[in-house]
């Protein structure tokens, strides 16, 4: 151990490098682009050569007045780069000095004609489409970042490339993009630039384009100029239908962004440990651990053990080396995990920071406590490698007894089910009539020439004049905001969130069940005692780890019915898609999901991130949380409704008992404690009075579910 501080700097990270930049290289990696070569037979062209062949179709043009201006400017271009040293136009090109110039290319040509006696007003727009054709004929090939910049006017690169180095190539891919449904005009224009830049840069031709040149020149982009960019998933799939960049491509460019599952070096190595002793035996324990656990408990493991335990040991106190760790040292570490500071704004606006509970900071206890107790158990098996590190737990297991937190927890999402069950009504009242209001919207504005007003909904707008738009797409404007509204994509969002909000509270299924639901869960059983078919709603195993079956409402089926129709596609089935599993990070198999939307042209699966956006938009739309940001209790009026939600959840409890529907049991059970729980602070609320009637229900129906219960565990 005595060489070990002398390794702690070894494994020091890298500075100012994000973790979507560290995606983006190791995607280039994986995928990495052409390289250009010092020479090729077009940049070793003699003087002659080269002027004779532009002097020819396909470099000429058309119009005779243009085409003696081009002649001048190509003249120019070639003595410029003649003037330059070196053996190669491309030599030349690089000793030039305008690569370093970037956009400011223009003074350094603009400055060489000067100093011959050459005014450069009407003459650099002809160098300029002069350059661009001297770059299509292969004579030089500018690098990535020059051309990412804006150093070249693409339009001209563009038509330059059509006419010259690929006619039937770009004509093609003009085709894809004008054939493909919902890619607007100006992302087709967009794609032609870059596939031009990439023959500018690369050479060759439009099937020529691999992977590589697409991440390198969209991350030179995002660099370059500093924005995101737009039209990536277009131009890689355009690209790939188009049959460029290989046979075992990946379908879309998520796929190639998303690099799966991380090995346990780069799990921890996220962490930019500097201790390399340190980092190197928790890149062991996770690869020994690896095999009896999945990948999202692995990468769990890997965030309580590199960062909530060892970073942040190195953080404040540097030159830790060691696992056996001083007590007041590991007293420190436990308070900082302990507890986070919360910013708290009072009633008078002021804000005040004090210290909170973290809710997960046993968590942390416990992956720490078995690490140290591993260690010691495996350096028993194998002393050479384990030995040099068993150290005394820092973690007491007093300190990781962990029932009375889950019955807190448990206590405390039981208490946010009763508080929020009563309301679920409201919520469900405003995301249907925000479906049914986008829907009227939508069909006013298609039945509106551009530029007229018209009234749907309770709503006067505009229908928006776009010339360039894309087929499909139907704009409106506010008359008194002018703000510009995309009616089809409101009329999909209010769809999404009314299926969402409909399916989840039919079922009780988490978000991430609802969005492995596919036309395949639909399934029939016909009732062994009555002969009676019955439609179920088959939940894959996730969390619980167990298959279960929910039995399909006729209001579900309508639900599923109209999620299944707007699904389909022109041929009537259900596009099969591929969606992303981001615990697991796993591409899933293509699937006819019913939770898809269509992007750009291409069938999504919705995310999580999408779900929970667009409950958090509903919820807000309901107004349900009032100034003080106190729950609002049930209303009075609905008590009615209460007891109709009460009595149907008795029913529908009393149905899954005598069928053994047990998977739909649990649901259903929350909902009845969530409906019993606010009917009784209704009648605490007018003075606790019950009356015989409901009491009598409520006695009735807990005899019957108590004697179902009992004949099932006889059974």
């Amino acid at each position: 151990m005595t060489t070990i501080l002398s390794a702690c700097a070894d494994h020091a990270p890298v500075p100012g490098v994000s973790p979507g930049r560290n995606r983006a290289m190791a995607a280039q990696q994986r995928f990495p682009a052409r390289t250009v070569p010092d020479s090729w037979p077009g940049t070793e062209r003699s003087r002659a050569e080269a002027a004779r062949l532009l002097s020819r179709p396909p470099y000429t043009l058309a119009n005779a007045g243009s085409e003696l201006h081009h002649k001048h400017g190509i003249v120019m271009v070639l003595d410029w780069l003649e003037d330059q040293p070196g053996q190669t136009w491309q030599e030349r090109w690089q000793a030039s000095g305008i690569e370093q110039a970037g956009a400011a290319w223009r003074s350094v040509i603009k400055q060489w004609l000067h100093e011959h006696g050459l005014k450069a007003a009407w003459r650099m727009p002809v160098v300029g489409r002069a350059l661009t054709t001297v770059i299509s004929a292969e004579l030089l090939r500018p690098s990535v970042d020059w051309l990412a910049a804006g150093a070249s006017r693409q339009g001209v690169l563009v038509r330059s490339m059509a006419r010259s180095r690929d006619p039937h190539g770009f004509e093609r891919l003009r085709k894809l993009g004008s054939q493909a449904q919902g890619v607007r005009p100006g992302a087709i224009s967009t794609m032609l630039c870059r596939s031009a830049l990439i023959l500018a840069a690369k050479g060759g031709m439009l099937a020529d384009i691999t992977i590589g040149d697409i991440l390198e020149l969209l991350e030179t982009q995002a660099v370059v100029l500093k924005r995101a960019m737009a039209g990536t998933e277009v131009f890689y799939r355009l690209l790939h239908q188009f049959g460029a960049l290989g046979d075992d491509a990946p379908q879309n460019l998520r796929e190639v962004r998303n690099l799966g599952q991380r090995t346990p070096e780069e799990l921890i190595d996220r962490y930019g440990l500097i201790c390399r002793p340190v980092r190197d035996l928790l890149v062991d324990y996770l690869r020994e651990r690896q095999p009896a656990l999945d990948y999202s408990s692995l990468k769990s493991l890997s965030y309580h053990l590199g960062k909530c335990f060892w970073q942040n040991i190195e953080h404040h106190h540097p030159g830790a080396d060691s696992l056996r760790l001083a007590p007041d040292l590991i007293g420190q570490w436990k308070q900082r995990i302990r507890t986070k500071d919360k910013t708290v704004t009072d009633p008078d606006g002021r804000r005040t920071s004090t210290k909170v509970e973290r809710l997960n900071h046993r968590d942390t206890l416990t992956q720490v406590g078995a690490f140290y107790l591993d260690i010691a158990q495996w350096a028993l098996e194998d002393p050479g490698r384990w030995g040099p590190w068993v150290a005394p737990s820092p973690v007491r297991a007093d300190e990781v007894e962990n029932r009375k937190h889950q019955r807190r927890r448990k206590a405390r999402m039981d208490a946010r089910t009763r508080e929020r069950l009563p309301v679920l009504p409201v919520l469900v009242r405003s995301v249907d009539r925000g479906r049914r209001d986008a829907a009227l919207v939508l069909e006013a504005a298609r039945h509106t020439r551009p530029g007229e007003v018209f009234t749907a909904a309770g709503q006067q707008l505009v229908r928006a004049v776009v010339p360039h738009g894309t087929a499909g797409r139907v704009w409106a404007e506010d008359p008194d905001t002018a703000k510009r509204r995309d009616l089809g994509l409101e009329d999909e969002r209010a769809f999404g969130t009314w299926a969402a909000v409909e399916v989840l509270r039919a079922t009780g299924i988490r978000i991430e069940e609802l969005l492995e639901l596919s036309h395949h869960s639909l399934v029939q059983y016909r009732l062994p005692t009555t002969g009676e078919l019955v439609h179920l709603l088959q939940i894959v195993p996730s969390k619980t780890d167990t298959e279960r079956l929910l039995l399909v409402s006729p209001e579900l089926a309508d639900v599923l019915s109209a999620i299944i129709c707007r699904a389909r596609d022109t041929t009537g089935a259900v596009p099969l898609v591929r969606s992303w599993d981001h615990r697991e990070c796993e591409w899933q198999a293509p699937a006819p999901l019913l939770f898809q939307r269509r992007i750009s042209g291409e069938d999504r699966a919705f995310t999580d991130e999408t779900v929970r956006t667009m409950l958090d938009h509903a919820l807000i739309a309901t107004g349900l949380t009032d100034t003080t940001g106190a729950p609002l209790l049930p209303d009075p009026a609905q008590r009615d409704r209460l007891v109709e939600i009460h009595d149907n959840l008795l029913a529908r409890i009393a149905e899954a008992e005598r069928e053994a529907w047990l998977g739909e049991m649990e649901g259903l059970q929350v909902s009845l404690a969530g409906a019993e729980e606010k009917l009784a602070q209704l009648d605490r609320r007018r003075g606790g009075h019950t009356t015989v009637h409901d009491l009598c229900n409520r006695t009735t129906w807990g005899h019957a579910l108590a004697e179902l219960r009992s004949d099932r565990r006889c059974q």
